[in-house]
């Protein structure tokens, strides 16, 4: 026998006892576990160059939707490494003219979790007070169509006893007009906001922050400074401009230098202060129109309060109030 020979028979012998081995650690299942199994058997040569049989079995945390059987000289462990890549819970809604579907994505796992069919009239061709009235009808079965999806999406996405969203994010998709309905429906029981980089800081002080966001580029720096001549300690927020101002770094009323203590990129400060503040920390980009009008219209820092407050309330008192 040639040599190639010798070596495809090795090569048959080696598989066929992966797969014996295979078999044998199936037998220990009555049935396929919930989230799937991975069973990688084979012959690996140790350090000192010996032959040893070898067969992994695990089970996934997370349920997996690949099924695959690859025979080679490596084990594939694509399929699990997916799993450790995000354990976030994205939502979905996707609606359109003929109904709407919610799911969750979790890694590469997908699960569906009500769909719905519907009829919506569509535009009529007639004219006079016909058209008024079936424009009138479509409008209102558009208007509890979209009602309806609202109050599906918080029965879905909103847990009932913490009253706070179960996802990471949720994602809209499907006709542009509706998602807007949708979108506008929803604002309209707004929780309690704050936004501006003032507002905020007075507010996260305050501790009255659940959840605070903040653009991911935030260009700001959060100074302390102690005056030299009454030893006070003052906190600064400048911006690069402010930054070159020698008039930020001096005390007006008494025209004392303020020596820097201590400084650091604002965002770096709130990832390390937020959780001593009482609040989670959401990061923004400017790459979406939302995201976009959010950096540029709120100051890119903002965040959604436990309670209702009276942002007002935190105003500094004037002189002339004393």
């Amino acid at each position: 026998m040639s040599k190639t020979g010798i070596w495809q028979c090795c090569k048959n012998q080696k598989q066929l006892g992966a797969i014996k081995s295979a078999q044998q650690r199936l037998k220990l299942y009555n049935k396929v576990p919930p989230n799937g199994l991975a069973l990688y058997t084979g012959t690996t040569v140790t350090e000192d160059g010996k032959e040893k049989k070898v067969t992994h079995e695990i089970i996934p945390f997370k349920p997996i939707n690949t099924s695959l059987y690859i025979c080679d000289k490596r084990f594939h462990t694509e399929a699990l490494s997916h799993l450790l890549e995000s354990d976030d819970t994205f939502g979905f809604i996707i609606m359109d003219g003929g109904g709407y579907l919610f799911g969750t994505l979790s890694g590469n796992t997908r699960a569906v979790l009500h769909r719905a069919t519907v009829d919506l009239p569509k535009k009529h061709g007639r004219g006079g007070q016909s058209a008024l009235r079936f424009s009138s009808l479509r409008m209102e079965s558009r208007h509890n169509y979209v009602t309806k999806t609202a109050e599906k999406a918080t029965e879905l996405f909103i847990d009932q006893k913490t009253n706070m969203p179960n996802v990471a994010g949720l994602v809209l998709a499907g006709s542009a007009d509706l998602k807007a309905d949708l979108m506008s429906c929803v604002e309209q029981d707004t929780q309690k906001y704050v936004y501006g980089l003032d507002d905020t800081m007075k507010i996260l002080e305050f501790g009255a922050i659940e959840k605070l966001i903040v653009w991911e580029s935030l260009d700001m720096n959060r100074y302390v400074l102690k005056n030299r001549l009454t030893e006070e300690i003052i906190v600064k927020l400048l911006n690069k401009e402010q930054e070159t101002d020698p008039s930020s770094f001096r005390d007006l009323a008494t025209s004392s230098e303020l020596e820097t203590v201590e400084s650091m990129p604002l965002l770096e400060w709130l990832a390390n202060e937020h959780k001593q503040c009482g609040c989670s920390l959401e990061l923004v980009t400017d790459k979406s129109q939302e995201g976009s009008k959010f950096c540029k219209g709120y100051g890119g820092i903002g965040g959604i309060l436990r309670y209702q407050l009276d942002i007002s309330s935190f105003d500094e008192p004037s002189e002339d109030s004393e």
